[in-house]
Parts: structure tokens; sequence; C-alpha cells
């Protein structure tokens, strides 16, 4: 059995419906960067927080958690396999440019909050302020605040968020083998198919 994809759209509504302040986006890059850091015991830590305002008893808690602990497997799996597989979860196609491209910029202040959620020794700082993570983490910050604008080419905004989305795959890929020395020796080793983050 292989791993289902997330959907955006689907993972939004069930944030939306079950009082979750995070987006679809801004969620999975938080968990992403938390994975970067810190393995699936981050990761758990940041589902938590996800769902920190939503009351535990309530079912729709447990289907975002569900649909969270899911996302965050595949998430790892892809991260794992260092085989360019891992995906951005963003709105698809039929959303405009300029939704998509804010979507991106929720994921990338997600991803930066992962990186700086858990105490970090002077050694990760260190890491996080020199070559080459500085200059993801300056990137981020850049497309955080970078929004379409209604002057462009339609043509040239789609080409420039693809290109935006490739190099934050990679980027989020290159921050996974960076930070490798901070994870678990056992987070390189792939999850089976049942297994989750919990």
């Amino acid at each position: 059995m292989t791993d289902q994809a997330t959907d955006y759209h689907e993972l939004d509504a069930a944030l939306e419906r079950c009082g979750s302040s995070w987006n679809a986006g801004q969620a999975q890059g938080y968990l992403c960067g938390r994975l970067v850091v810190s393995g699936a015991a981050g990761a758990t830590l940041g589902i938590a927080q996800v769902l920190d305002q939503v009351d535990p008893r309530n079912a729709l808690h447990r289907e975002c958690e569900a649909m969270l602990d899911a996302m965050c497997a595949q998430t790892w799996r892809q991260l794992v396999e260092r085989q360019s597989e891992f995906e951005l979860l963003l709105p698809d196609d039929q959303e405009s440019t300029a939704v998509r491209a804010e979507a991106m910029g929720q994921w990338c202040e997600g991803f930066l909050h992962g990186l700086v959620s858990e105490k970090h020794s002077e050694e990760l700082k260190k890491r996080l302020s020199g070559a080459p993570l500085d200059d993801v983490i300056k990137d981020m910050l850049q497309i955080t605040r970078a929004m379409a604008s209604d002057e462009e080419d339609d043509e040239v905004e789609e080409a420039a968020y693809v290109e935006l989305v490739e190099y934050l795959r990679i980027a989020a890929q290159l921050a996974y083998e960076e930070l490798a020395d901070f994870r678990p020796a056992t987070e390189d080793v792939l999850p089976r198919e049942t297994d989750t983050l919990h």
C-alpha cells in the first residue's frame, strides 16, 4: 500500500471545522520544519501545537489529528527517501496564482516557525546562521513578504511561482540533510508503510 497524498483543500477545511487557527499550508510547513530539526518526536509535538486551541474531546479534533499525522508520515517518508519526492502542500492549479503565492508564503512562515520552535543549542543556532541554511532562511523570509502583483503578466507570474515552489522543495530537502546531526540516528530509517509518527 502506498502513502495516500494529502489534499490541501480537504485538510484546510478540516482544520477550519475543528477551530484551528492554522491553514493546511502553514501546518505542513510548520510540521516539516519540526521534522527537519527534531524528527518524529518534534512533529508529534507540532501536531499538538496546531490543534492547541481545539478541545481534544471533540470528534473533529480526532479527525484533524489523524489527517495531520498521516500528512507527517508522508512528508517524513519523502524526506527520508531523498529521491526528490518531497512536495509542498499547496492549493492546486485551479486556484489563481495570487492565491497559491499567498499559500506558499504561509508555508514558508510555518516552516521557519518549525525551525525555531524548540529550544536551540548553541551548535544548532550556529548551523542555522551559517551557509547554506542562512541563505535559505533569508529567502523564505522574503517569500513570506512577497505578493503576486495584478500588474504582472499571468504567464510571468506562473513561471515565477513554479520556480519558487521548486526552490522551496529543494531547500527543505537540503535543510533535512544539513540538520541530520540534530535528529536521532533512527530518524533516517525509512518508516514502514503502516507506521505513523505516534
